[in-house]
C-alpha cells in the first residue's frame, strides 16, 4: 500500500485561496524577482527577470482593478484608498511600457527597474497594511473574490 503525502505545497495549490492570500503570494512573488534582478551582472538573466516582473505586474494589477478594487470600493464606500492604488498602478504601468523589449543597456535600464521595485514595494505596504484590513473586515467575500482572481489571473497568464 503506497500512501500520498501531501505537502503544504500542494494543499496551496488545491485549496481555494481568499483574495487577499492570492494578491499576498503576488507580492512575495515578485518581490523575490526584485531580488534576483540585484543580485545578476548577467544582461540575459535581467532581460528574462524583467519580462517576468512585467507580466506578472500586469497581470496582477489587472486582476485587482477588475475584480478586488471595485469590490473593495463597494464594501468600504471608499473614495481615498483605491482611487490612490489606481493612480500608483498607472506609474507601474508607465515604467513597465518603458522596459518591455527593451534591452538592458546599462545604468538607466538599472535605475527604472530600481524606480519600479521601489514603486510596487510602496504600494504593496500601503494595501497590506490599509486596504487589506479594512477588506477583510468588510462584508466582502474574499473567498468568492479569490476564486475570480485565481481564474481570471489564469486566463490572463494563457495570454501573456
Amino acid at each position: 500500500m503506497t500512501t500520498t503525502k501531501n505537502t503544504s505545497a500542494d494543499k496551496a495549490k488545491s485549496a481555494p485561496k481568499d483574495a487577499i492570500a492570492l494578491l499576498k503570494a503576488d507580492h512575495e512573488a515578485v518581490s523575490q524577482l526584485f531580488t534576483e534582478y540585484e543580485k545578476t551582472r548577467s544582461n540575459a538573466t535581467k532581460k528574462s527577470l524583467v519580462a517576468e516582473i512585467c507580466t506578472a505586474l500586469s497581470v496582477h494589477a489587472q486582476i485587482e482593478e477588475e475584480i478586488f478594487y471595485p469590490a473593495v470600493k463597494a464594501a468600504l464606500k471608499d473614495k481615498l484608498l483605491v482611487p490612490e492604488a489606481t493612480v500608483e498602478h498607472a506609474g507601474v504601468k508607465d515604467l513597465i511600457a518603458q522596459l518591455e523589449g527593451v534591452e538592458p543597456d546599462g545604468e538607466m535600464y538599472d535605475a527604472k527597474v530600481k524606480v519600479l521595485s521601489e514603486y510596487v514595494k510602496h504600494h504593496v505596504k500601503e494595501e497590506q497594511t490599509e486596504m487589506f484590513p479594512k477588506a477583510k473586515a468588510s462584508s466582502a467575500d474574499m473567498l468568492e473574490l479569490g476564486t475570480r482572481m485565481a481564474a481570471r489571473k489564469e486566463e490572463l497568464m494563457a495570454i501573456e
